[in-house]
């Protein structure tokens, strides 16, 4: 591909639109927590989201051994959460990354903050590239209040190309 080609490809890959999510799983007592930024829902019965994780990350390793997450969906305004989550994941009482989390079914670490969520199994993967793409079914979820998500323009980041 030439020079031209590729600064074409780049652009247009920007130019999909991606929210901002806190991906997280415990297993026992290891807990794990990531901001990720490629999620889709791709049916709805049932209801399956598909999530871009990178391969080299906590989450993946602990997704991969646990099979459930859950999935917090941070609403505009805040980029500091979302960036709480780049650096390694610090559990502190009943605080992951600084950030006041509850539980519910998968006792994954569900973020209070965020309007929404969702908890899952993970029912398929696609593991091609530095990120695999994980396959999960939705089996609970929780609205607090309506919200317009985060997006990564909001935050001044480009993740794609």
């Amino acid at each position: 591909m030439d020079e031209q080609a590729e600064a074409a490809k780049k652009s247009t890959l920007l130019m999909i639109p991606y929210g901002l999510y806190v991906l997280t799983v415990k297993d026992g007592d290891d807990i794990a927590a990531g901001t990720i930024n490629w999620v889709t829902q791709t049916s709805f019965k049932p209801p399956l989201i598909a999530m871009g994780v990178k391969t080299d990350s906590s989450v993946y390793s602990l997704i991969k051994s646990k099979g459930e997450f859950a999935l917090s969906f941070l609403e505009s305004g805040q980029k500091d959460v979302a960036f709480a989550f780049f650096k390694p994941t610090v559990v502190e009482g009943n605080t992951i990354s600084g950030q006041e989390y509850e539980t519910a079914e998968t006792g994954a670490p569900i973020l209070v903050s965020a309007p929404n969520w969702v908890e899952g199994r993970v029912v398929g993967e696609v593991a091609v590239g530095d990120h695999a793409t994980i396959i999960g079914e939705v089996t609970n979820a929780g609205a607090r209040r309506e919200a317009k998500l985060l997006t990564l323009d909001e935050v001044g980041v480009k993740y794609g190309g």
